[in-house]
């Protein structure tokens, strides 16, 4: 398929201005001029963005990696230290079910 003639587009342009008038093809022409003008705008300023968040996911992620190792060690050491209290707790008691079929 080939590209129409500069004399088709011509033809196609003149049917149109007849069929729809010059003020509602100006109007048109302003409308798609300002929606490609807010494509490319909506385009720079998503590329912005990604490269913003891409910057901020890389520093938070040695923040986030050293917050996650000090929570660890602080519930571990909070574990160990209720493992040693229950260790020495008297008061437990042995509560595994025992078979009293068996005699």
């Amino acid at each position: 398929m080939h590209a129409p003639s500069p004399m088709a587009l011509l033809l196609i342009a003149i049917v149109v201005l007849v069929l729809f008038g010059r003020g509602k093809v100006s109007s048109l022409m302003g409308e798609v001029g300002k929606g490609i003008t807010a494509f490319k705008k909506g385009v720079k300023e998503g590329s912005q963005e990604d490269a913003a968040e891409e910057k901020a996911a890389e520093l938070n992620t040695a923040d986030d990696i050293a917050a996650a190792r000090a929570e660890l060690a602080a519930e571990r050491a909070k574990l160990d230290a209720d493992r040693a209290r229950l260790s020495t707790d008297s008061n437990l008691r042995d509560v595994t079910p025992t078979d009293q079929t068996k005699s």
